[in-house]
């Protein structure tokens, strides 16, 4: 056995993750949101109930519904155990894990109760907490993995700057930004449409901010498809120059920056297949996004040999031109009909926190493209 200064020298040695810690922040919020959204018609006067409820097991339950229960409550188990690591010893970790999920699902049941669209189920805290479990012992296998001596952590040191966890998560966060239905594709941070809803419930009367700034504007057919070209041109963009903003000169830009836009357009397709109908997979396709994915992709391969720095503010100023241009037109007529039929049964718990990511992952690059960058950056 060492010392005790032996072994305080050696964990001292190994690197924390910020990026998993800062991603355990994210997720923990992303599961409060979707548990209690959307935050309307508290009941106070129902916490009575709460013990006859829980003995109770729900008549109506889906395996589909129960598997995403499970699989949702996955990541916090493995990023607690990331978060822990080197402070805790990696199997320790994973009991904290497990019962923290435990906790939190009893918890987000429990406050369930109070309000009236959501529902408290055992089974819900069941499923979390055994997602947890397995996100725990997934955690307590992979950290030697990836987090002690793994060939991840080596490509990141060799590929990345040392400072890119903000980045990273925030790409990350892009590509879960797509399950939720968007008007156009990438289209992301369309929140003047849901002021003007508050505004208009909140005065009771017809409030609409896009067509007081349009001064009634009506978009031709025209005019949507090059509104559309824009929105995913300048989106789909921004948030290719961020990956290649953190990326040096020994990583394979070309390759990582085309899974990227692969791995966005791949959950965008299968959220399509699965919230409408199969046949809605590539319903996003349409002759703007075409467009948009075009120009992007040109757009992308010119300023890929900027400097970071300038890659950056680029991405910045796309980004903003992307939420103006998305915030002023209205949504398609072929949008519409589409929204018709989405099956919302299907990640019902989870639509609230998609919807979250849509709205404002945007404002979460932003404020990561605005960091002060280092001098080694610059110089990139």
């Amino acid at each position: 056995m060492l010392p005790p200064d032996t072994q305080t020298e050696k964990v001292s040695a190994l690197r924390s993750s910020p990026f998993a810690r800062v991603s355990l922040v994210a997720y923990l919020f992303l599961i409060v949101y979707a548990s209690w959204y959307p935050f309307t018609g508290w009941q106070t006067n129902s916490l009575a109930t709460l013990p006859d409820v829980i003995r109770q097991w729900p008549r109506y339950w889906s395996v589909f519904d129960a598997s995403i229960n499970v699989v949702g409550y996955i990541p916090f188990g493995v990023l607690i155990v990331f978060a822990l690591y080197p402070l805790v010893n990696r199997w320790w970790a994973a009991l904290l894990a497990a019962l923290s999920g435990a906790l939190l699902s009893a918890i987000a049941e429990s406050v369930q109760i109070l309000l009236p669209t959501r529902v408290t189920s055992l089974l819900d805290f069941l499923t979390n907490a055994s997602g947890a479990l397995i996100g725990a012992i997934l955690g307590a296998l992979l950290t030697p993995l990836i987090l002690e001596k793994g060939r991840l952590q080596l490509l990141r040191k060799q590929w990345t700057d040392k400072e890119s966890s903000r980045e990273i998560l925030v790409l990350g966060l892009w590509i879960m930004a797509q399950i939720f239905p968007q008007a156009y594709l990438f289209g992301l941070g369309q929140i003047v449409p849901i002021i003007s809803q508050n505004l208009s419930e909140l005065f009771s009367m017809d409030i609409d901010i896009s067509a007081f700034l349009m001064q009634g504007f009506d978009p031709s057919a025209e005019e949507y498809l090059l509104s559309e070209t824009i929105i995913t041109a300048c989106s789909c963009t921004g948030a290719l120059l961020i990956c290649l903003s953190i990326l040096n000169r020994r990583a394979p830009k070309t390759i990582l920056t085309g899974l990227l836009l692969t791995a966005a357009l791949v959950s965008k397709s299968l959220a399509s297949a699965l919230l409408f109908k199969p046949e809605y997979a590539f319903s996003w396709l349409t002759p703007g996004a075409r467009g948009g994915l075009l120009i992007s992709v040109i757009m992308v391969y010119g300023f890929s040999y900027a400097p970071a720095l300038v890659q950056k503010r680029l991405a910045l100023l796309l980004l903003v031109i992307s939420m103006t241009v998305l915030n002023l037109v209205s949504d398609s007529p072929y949008f519409a009909a589409t929204m018709q039929t989405w099956v919302q049964g299907k990640f019902l718990n989870f639509n609230g926190a998609a919807q979250f990511l849509s709205l404002f992952w945007p404002f979460l690059a932003i404020w990561a493209l605005l960091r002060k960058p280092r001098p080694a950056d610059m110089a990139r």
